[in-house]
């Protein structure tokens, strides 16, 4: 044994051959604080052994290094600038340590190679994978970029043009495309890898590979002309200006990075990388990007603890068919459980079927699924006219209509016919929980089960808590959902529960502004260009339906009276009474006709502006600042009002909510880290600012205390590391 740490070895296979295993405890590899420093004390122990000539890469999980730990990047990152520059510089020289060894390495890689893992390989000579193998540098999705040398190394092996593909993209690469692009030297067979690889550093032993030629590549400068390298870095930075955008800096950095060092050796090209990155590091997109990953991963932790606690789901079944329930359907069969869809229409039965058909096709055409796996989905879905065998289903998916009378007396009927340790859920966006639950016998097996339109898309499933509902009830539910693909979050029952709840000031803050006469034009423009939301306001109320946003804001109202009751007649009043329901009939707030690919297309109607001025004040020119503030701060009150009344239990499930389920911008993180990021006590003093326009912008005590105390909601997300 040559060195033996908590995570890595070193030891001799068989003359003058070594092999470094990574082997840290727990199910995968990553290179965190600990491991990096082991790995530098294995290279200090090869480095003085002279009868060391070859070594070997390995890992004794089923993935190679699967990344950094991401869970230590936020203290990591808010430590002060020189400081992270320098472990970066450190972190740096371990690498350099192991490309410098003097004799030739060979990484030998099954499954996942990503992040410091895919940088490890980089430093070595020789990269052997197997059919297994995802190999790729996926930082930028984190807001930040390679900082152990991957945007370095990577260019000088296959290529600039490649290489800023790869990295300002996050692709991962499978076997075969890493093997054409030059990222791996061969691909083996599972079985077949070790043997190979041995096979391969014993032909680097005898001379019969020229390793030196190949790490004197890696540490040159970019082999491009003046034309050549004007040409490949000019199409890139048109690229990602295109697809990542403005409110994204870091595949932009990278390219810059990239081009800034192409004629520096490796050194210089690791110092230019290392200032890009620091320089990532305390942006305040990286924040939010790294803690939606970590919240993400929160969520997880969740989800599996219930599925320990909670029993499995075999069957499920859905009431209502249509395009909702034909999602619900399509997302549970197309996870592995068998589903009922059940509906008193055969068209709505054939309208649910047509949606899962029309879902697995693009499967089928995208080449993620084949017309076997197609026909076994579509067969595990049983539409019905009838209750028969629905007394097999462990939980079942009420989404009928949104009618409290109908929905309630559906959930009675199926009740009946379930075994007592069913359970029973419904898809309702606003009818509160306890109120249903008044029509029922068993309110500990119910709970709310509220999908996002379009249900294949959306990630969130709120999982909605009553008063009676058991906590068993609750870990199957969120089990399932899980099972399902999707991220559920649990929220006690109220009003339109945590989504709506604070959707509906946000669009009571959309009408206020044109009552006060702006342009909901401009308004969109701004919250979609500037804030970064997917839609405006008045856009995400055409698609919603106005129809039902008009019937959803007075169940808020009922509920919310104080800050959702409206004492006037606004835009969406308009709407609704001239039969503007936005993108189902074709006319809202804007017209929409169909392209050439069958979606909607959204047109500016010169008849709306006449329609709305009974509502419109007199013109007012807002700056994007003054629309940005009276849109947000009523939904970022009420987002801290549901945390501090417990309707939903912490900051990480807030946000996640928000992004997931009403597309909050990712790069902003969510509204508490929002929140974090501008400062609590500048957010109370804009918001005070804006007291005067009603309940809905006054700041929640709990805010205000936080604030004067200096505090943030994530302080111990930034101290972890």
């Amino acid at each position: 044994m040559i060195y033996q740490g908590d995570t890595l070895s070193v030891r001799y296979l068989e003359d003058g051959l070594a092999e470094l295993n990574l082997d840290a405890p727990g199910s995968v590899n990553k290179f965190d604080l600990a491991t990096l420093e082991s790995l530098n004390e294995a290279l200090n122990a090869l480095s003085q052994k002279s009868d060391v000539k070859a070594l070997l890469l390995t890992s004794a999980k089923p993935a190679f290094v699967v990344g950094a730990d991401i869970t230590e990047f936020l203290g990591l990152f808010a430590k002060p600038e020189e400081e992270l520059s320098n472990w970066v510089t450190h972190a740096n020289d371990i690498f350099n340590k192991l490309e410098d060894l003097p004799f030739p390495t060979v990484s030998v890689i099954s499954g996942f190679a990503l992040g410091g893992g895919c940088e490890c390989i980089l430093a070595t000579d020789f990269r052997i994978a197997d059919s297994t193998a995802r190999i790729g540098l996926p930082e930028t999705k984190l807001g930040i970029m390679p900082g152990f040398g991957g945007t370095v190394r990577m260019p000088r092996l296959v290529g600039a043009d490649t290489a800023m593909e790869l990295i300002t993209a996050g692709k991962e690469s499978k076997a075969d495309a890493a093997l054409k692009i030059g990222l791996v030297d061969a691909v083996t067979a599972p079985d077949d890898l070790r043997d190979a690889a041995i096979a391969l550093a014993k032909q680097a032993i005898e001379g019969k590979l020229d390793w030196q030629s190949r790490r004197a590549q890696k540490k040159a400068p970019l082999q491009l002309n003046k034309i050549e390298a004007t040409m490949s870095f000019t199409m890139a930075k048109g690229m990602v200006a295109r697809v990542a955008g403005s409110h994204y800096p870091a595949p932009m950095t990278a390219v810059m990075a990239i081009e800034e060092a192409s004629r520096s050796d490796r050194d210089g090209a690791l110092l230019v990388e290392n200032k890009h990155f620091v320089k990532l590091a305390k942006n305040d997109v990286t924040q939010a990007l790294v803690g939606i990953f970590l919240n993400d991963q929160y969520l997880k932790s969740k989800a599996k603890k219930a599925a320990k606690e909670g029993k499995p789901t075999e069957r499920g079944a859905v009431l209502g068919a249509g395009i909702m329930g034909g999602g619900i359907a399509y997302q549970s069969a197309s996870k592995g459980v068998p589903v009922l869809m059940k509906d008193i229409s055969q068209a709505s039965l054939e309208t649910g079927m047509k949606e899962a058909s029309k879902l697995l096709n693009k499967q089928l055409e995208r080449g993620r699924l084949n017309g076997l796996k197609m026909a076994e989905v579509l067969a595990s879905i049983t539409p019905s006219l009838h209750y028969a065998g629905i007394e097999q289903s462990d939980v079942v998916v009420e989404a009928v209509v949104e009618n409290p009378k109908v929905k309630a007396a559906v959930l009675s009927e199926v009740e009946a016919l379930l075994p007592e340790g069913a359970v029973l859920t419904s898809n309702t966006s606003t009818i509160p929980i306890d109120l249903l639950a008044k029509s029922l016998k068993r309110p500990e097996n119910f709970c709310g089960m509220h999908f996002f339109n379009p249900v294949h898309r959306m990630p969130l499933v709120e999982v909605i808590r009553g008063k009676d509902t058991s906590e068993e009830t609750v870990a199957r539910v969120v089990a399932y959902a899980a099972k399902m693909g999707k991220s559920p979050v649990v929220v006690n029952d109220c009003p339109g529960f945590f989504v709506n709840r604070v959707l509906f000031p946000y669009f009571a803050g959309f009408s206020m502004l044109l009552r006060d006469g702006a342009d909901f034009t401009k308004v969109d423009k701004v919250m979609e260009k500037k804030f970064g939301w997917p839609m405006g306001p008045a856009y995400l109320l055409d698609v919603v339906g106005i129809d039902t946003a008009h019937h959803a804001q007075a169940v808020m109202a009922e509920g919310f009276p104080e800050r959702m009751a409206k004492s006037y007649r606004d835009a969406v009043d308009v709407m609704f009474e001239s039969e503007r329901f936005g993108q189902k009939n074709g006319v809202g707030f804007y017209k929409y006709s169909v392209d050439r690919k069958g979606k909607p297309k959204k047109d500016v109607d010169a008849d709306v502006t006449g329609l709305l001025s009974s509502v419109l004040g007199s013109a007012a020119d807002y700056s994007d600042e003054e629309i940005i503030n009276r849109m947000m701060v009523p939904m970022i009150n009420e987002v801290v009002r549901c945390l501090e009344e417990g309707i939903i239990a912490t900051p990480q499930e807030a946000d996640m909510a928000l992004v997931y389920g009403l597309g909050f911008p990712p790069f902003r993180g969510g509204v508490f880290r929002y929140l974090d990021t501008i400062g609590l006590a500048n957010y109370v003093a804009m918001a005070d600012q804006l007291a005067n326009l009603g309940p809905a912008y006054e700041v929640p005590q709990g805010l205000r205390d936080k604030a004067a105390k200096g505090e943030g909601y994530f302080d111990a997300q930034r101290q972890s590391a």
